[in-house]
């Protein structure tokens, strides 16, 4: 047992090294241990026992304690495995959070023992490296060529604020004839401009779009939403006619295309949205957050037709890309829109030093301080494969077409629609072995019941129904290649298990 007080040692160096070894043991055991207690995707109890859990695991005191120990630390680990969900379990389907690869883990580990950071060539040469090179290649998976750059962000929300953030700026510049990341915007503000900025999105589109558009200052009114179809995808005409009405001073700023929107998993028609995007002179921002793992896949790479016509494009690898969050990437196809962000500080960056290749990724960013996140991204390329990964993509694909199968054939079960992604829609409905009056309450119970109980884990949404107006529906998200369609047929019977004994106790 190692003391984790006055004895407790930097991790990198030689005694931190072997207290590291300690403490993987110590976690590693924590986890056996909680898959153990766990049973399920979750430990049962619901939101109070999890709280009590936290208080339990620190002994009713504080962080900050007098009296530091190792068996404190353990008792944290357990507790942490133990509530964790489990997203290996077949029944964790709630949401897009995938299990990262042991590789991708074990890169988390190297990368927090060495703390690189990318705002200094001294602070992480290899990292900067490697986050460089990393970039360039998947400017080149989506069609971009050898002018593109981008940058990784600790999400998907960060990367549509920055490609909003770029297409602001490239929209106002040329409202002032200046040039490609001239800066003229970041440097002279929005105020005086008598110009009332307009962002495009569909109605299915994610709400970090409305939230950007807020903290650029252009204010969540500037964001105009485009009617969809009945599976969430963007209406091109209907874009076209908003555009075709916007007044004189109504600046078009950018078109947001959402590739693989969050419930039905659909993908806006991207080459018509380019065409329209370059006929109104806006900027084109892609936000494929989590329909990127098209790309991988034979059978459903043609969803993305169109990609490499955006001017920017947000993608997350903790989703479709089996890394630990946050993992999100932003690309932008002509790097100098880029230069907006340029900033040199003489304590970081100074320009001799730049001048003579000792560079930073300052630059490139929001942030300064930033870590290294292209190691658990590398690692995870580097065991999988491009072709592993499309493999892992389909048998997803594969699960949710299953899912939707069985419930289409169910009666006390109805489907919304097939799958295009991962994604899986469908409500419990009331039979006459399970009668109930009020079927979002119920619906919405049950997905409650299932996670107290520690028996599966689901999301919730709601899609207009037949008479017009919104109705609770339950979602299963599939991001596990491992899963067994058997494991969808004994996840599909405790929904309908919870359903009956709900409608019982209700009856």
């Amino acid at each position: 047992m190692i003391d984790t007080g006055s004895k407790a040692a930097l991790a990198g160096s030689p005694e931190g090294r072997h207290q590291l070894k300690e403490l993987l043991d110590t976690a590693l055991g924590a986890l056996d241990d909680a898959a153990v207690k766990r049973g399920g995707p979750v430990t049962p109890g619901g939101p109070e026992a999890a709280k009590a859990a936290v208080q339990q695991a620190l002994g009713g005191g504080t962080f900050l304690t007098k009296e530091p120990s190792a068996q404190r630390v353990t008792d944290l680990f357990q507790a942490y495995a133990t509530w964790a969900v489990d997203l290996t379990h077949p029944s964790a389907v709630a949401r897009m959070q995938c299990a990262p690869t042991a590789a991708a883990a074990a890169a988390e580990l190297v990368a927090g023992v060495l703390n690189q950071s990318l705002h200094a060539w001294e602070s992480g040469p290899f990292a900067l490296e490697l986050e460089r090179q990393l970039i360039a290649e998947m400017a080149s998976w989506v069609g971009y060529g050898p002018h593109a750059s981008g940058t990784l962000t600790p999400g998907g929300s960060i990367s549509n604020l920055m490609g909003l953030l770029l297409a602001r700026d490239h929209a106002l510049q040329e409202a002032d004839d200046a040039g490609p990341g001239s800066g003229a915007v970041s440097r002279a503000g929005l105020s005086g401009r008598p110009i009332r900025p307009r962002i495009l999105c569909s109605a299915a589109a994610h709400f970090s779009v409305a939230r950007a558009a807020a903290f650029l200052g252009l204010g969540r009114n500037a964001v105009l939403t485009v009617p969809v179809d009945e599976r969430g995808r963007m209406l091109a005409g209907e874009a076209r006619r908003i555009l075709a009405g916007l007044a004189a001073d109504e600046v078009p700023v950018a078109l947001v295309a959402t590739a693989g929107t969050t419930d039905h998993g659909s993908f806006d028609p991207l080459p018509d949205l380019a065409a329209l995007a370059t006929e109104y002179r806006m900027w084109l921002h892609v936000d494929a957050a989590y329909g990127i793992g098209a790309l991988f896949s034979r059978q459903l790479a043609s969803l993305l037709d169109g990609l490499a016509e955006a001017d920017s494009i947000a993608f997350d690898l903790h989703k479709f890309g089996w890394t630990p969050a946050s993992s999100s990437v932003l690309l932008v196809r002509d790097r100098r829109h880029m230069n907006c962000l340029d900033e040199q500080a003489v304590y970081l960056n100074p320009s001799d030093d730049e001048a003579a290749g000792f560079t930073s990724l300052l630059s490139t960013s929001l942030q300064t301080t930033r870590r290294s996140d292209a190691l658990k991204i590398a690692a995870t390329l580097l065991t999988v494969g491009r072709a592993g990964m499309g493999a892992w993509v389909d048998a997803c694909h594969e699960q949710a077409q299953h899912a939707a199968a069985r419930i289409a054939a169910t009666d006390a079960l109805a489907l919304v629609a097939e799958p295009i992604l991962s994604t899986v829609i469908f409500r419990c409905r009331s039979t006459d072995a399970a009668a109930v009056e009020d079927e979002d309450a119920w619906n919405s119970a049950i997905r409650r019941k299932l996670m107290t109980d520690g028996r599966a884990l689901l999301a919730r949404t709601k899609i207009t129904g037949p008479d017009g107006t919104p109705q609770v529906h339950l979602k299963l998200v599939f991001l596990n290649p491992t899963t067994t369609t058997n494991d969808i047929d004994e996840l599909l019977t405790d929904i309908a298990t919870a359903a009956r004994e709900l409608a019982a106790t209700s009856a």
